[in-house]
């Protein structure tokens, strides 16, 4: 099968052959449509991304959409035809989707949304699955909650924006000026500049001193910091002195440890059921790269999330 493959940091992916995977026990063979972008694909391929534990040469690729080709012994809920989504390798040393197949654990697939395409489809795992997470896995959101998503027009945040809306909580953003249009399309409040106001949750996508400043506007007595690069090192004292809680994120560990994948799976049929009650929309950027064309796709500028086309 052909292939996109890094063999040296910080050069390009190259166009190879290699040996088309066969399904193992749990594993499903997905021909893959589809493979997303995101900025920590970058970030390996420039060799900026150590704890992505990905040795070379590789198959970068963390996000695909494709169509079951196959099942392996012990798969149930599968089949021959299906159409699937996930956040399946290019961590971990696990082969990625710039990749015409993969042999994937069948726990990190779930069925694609039906009223998208495999395209949209590809987009969406990795940042769902971390809004997910923070959201609901850790700041247990519900109806009436005060939401504040710092970061609200990147992946992540645009994702924490929407999930945070259909769970029935009042939602502020912050962005910059141009990104006001986006964030209140999406029906979220709009904020450039923080003024002492506390909020139930707060979802950090950015880190460093956005960080700092989210511990500051939580509300005291059972607010809930969440953050999705909380990396650095940052004064609790803010957080504590509200009485309020703090969680990380750290969406790769399934794929790492292979402890817990059957959750990215579940998280995943979530995904694709608000998708197709039309309360989950996915923003693409606008360019068109086929699998040969994956170094100019990592180079593409912002707007939208990109996609490479594999078949």
């Amino acid at each position: 099968m052909k292939a996109m493959i890094l063999e040296t940091a910080g050069q390009p992916l190259v166009l190879a052959d290699i040996p088309q995977p066969v399904p193992a026990t749990g594993q499903v063979l997905v021909r893959i449509h589809a493979s997303g972008v995101n900025p920590l694909d970058i970030k390996i391929a420039a060799g900026k991304a150590a704890h992505a534990r990905m040795p070379l040469p590789a198959v970068l690729g963390i996000d695909m959409a494709g169509v079951v080709e196959a099942v392996g012994p012990g798969v149930a809920g599968f089949a021959a035809g299906d159409a699937v989504f996930g956040m399946t390798g290019g961590v971990g040393g696990v082969q990625g989707s710039l990749a015409e197949y993969a042999a994937v654990d069948a726990g990190l697939l779930a069925h694609a949304p039906r009223s998208i395409s495999l395209r949209e489809a590809a987009a969406l795992p990795l940042v769902f699955i971390t809004a997910w997470e923070g959201l609901v896995d850790r700041a247990r959101v519900k109806a009436g909650d005060s939401v504040l998503v710092q970061g609200g027009a990147g992946g992540v945040g645009r994702m924490a924006v929407q999930l945070a809306l259909a769970h029935g909580a009042a939602v502020s953003a912050t962005g910059r000026a141009a990104q006001r249009e986006l964030i209140e399309g999406m029906g979220a409040r709009f904020i450039e500049q923080l003024e002492g106001e506390e909020f139930d949750i707060v979802y950090d996508t950015i880190g460093g001193e956005v960080l700092d400043a989210s511990f500051r506007v939580v509300r005291p007595y059972g607010g809930h910091v969440v953050s999705s690069l909380g990396w650095g090192t940052h004064a609790l004292a803010p957080l504590s002195f509200r009485a309020a809680t703090y969680s990380g994120v750290f969406t790769l560990l399934p794929l790492l440890s292979g402890k817990g994948r059957a959750a990215h799976g579940a998280i995943l049929r979530e995904a694709a059921r608000l998708v197709d009650a039309g309360k989950l929309a996915v923003q693409l950027n606008p360019g068109r790269f086929s699998l040969s064309e994956a170094n100019q796709a990592h180079a593409a500028p912002g707007g939208g999330k990109v996609v490479v086309d594999i078949a």
